[in-house]
């Protein structure tokens, strides 16, 4: 049985991406949850991660340390974790990549808090030109390979590495245009995703660091989260 390590639902965005992906393609793990503390957690997490971060997929004496790995570590493993038509499939890997090494001002701008909700206090260039080619992103695969998923009717993996994004999407309350619209909800209403978003806002674990984050986004308009 695989086990991954993941950290706290509520942030944990790197966390999210194998968890649903597994989940959603019902692939079997054990899940082994370590919390954010105040300030460094290198030296807790490389107990488990030769990097310090999460996650990380161990497979016996094999660990996966990386996100992108692990999807390919899947993929040579079990059938669905990329599309199976290879024009499709070069693009959702194209796409992945491009997720998993870009968009680093929504990532700062807007970090991944499940049970926030926040009004932005700005919306600078470099954030609309993010979303701006998320929106060409998601319109332009959908469109391409027939949805309702980036790649086809399937969930795959290009899917997992945009799932933190649906969630910051319905916590800043960011908007896209075309058939690109409705993706962020056609994620959020998954099984895996709902299951995580459940566990999320019942954590009663708070760190100030993710926490001050969140708060230097904007205005705080919800807290679903249950009490710390």
């Amino acid at each position: 049985m695989y086990e991954l390590w993941i950290a706290n639902k509520n942030f944990s965005s790197w966390s999210l991406r194998p968890w649903v992906l597994m989940r959603e393609l019902g692939i079997g793990f054990d899940e082994r949850q370590v919390e954010f503390g105040p300030g460094s957690n290198w030296q807790a997490f490389r107990a488990f991660s030769p990097t310090g971060q999460v996650p990380a997929l161990r497979d016996g004496d094999v660990t996966v340390w990386e996100t992108l790995a692990i999807a390919e570590y899947l993929a040579e493993r079990h059938e669905g974790v990329w599309p199976a038509e290879a024009k499709a499939r070069a693009w959702a890997r194209s796409a992945a990549a491009e997720m998993h090494a870009g968009f680093a001002t929504l990532r700062n701008r807007c970090p991944m808090s499940v049970g926030h909700r926040v009004e932005l206090a700005e919306r600078p260039p470099e954030l609309e030109r993010d979303l701006a080619r998320l929106d060409e992103l998601w319109n332009e695969g959908i469109q391409r390979f027939g949805g309702p998923f980036l790649a086809g009717a399937a969930f795959t993996a290009v899917d997992a590495f945009f799932a933190p994004v649906a969630f910051r999407a319905q916590t800043y309350g960011l908007r896209f245009t075309g058939a690109a619209a409705s993706y962020p909800a056609r994620l959020l209403e998954l099984p895996a995703m709902r299951a995580w978003a459940e566990q999320a806002v019942a954590e009663p674990w708070r760190e100030p660091g993710h926490e001050a984050q969140v708060a230097a986004t904007g205005t705080i308009t919800a807290d679903l989260r249950a009490s710390a």
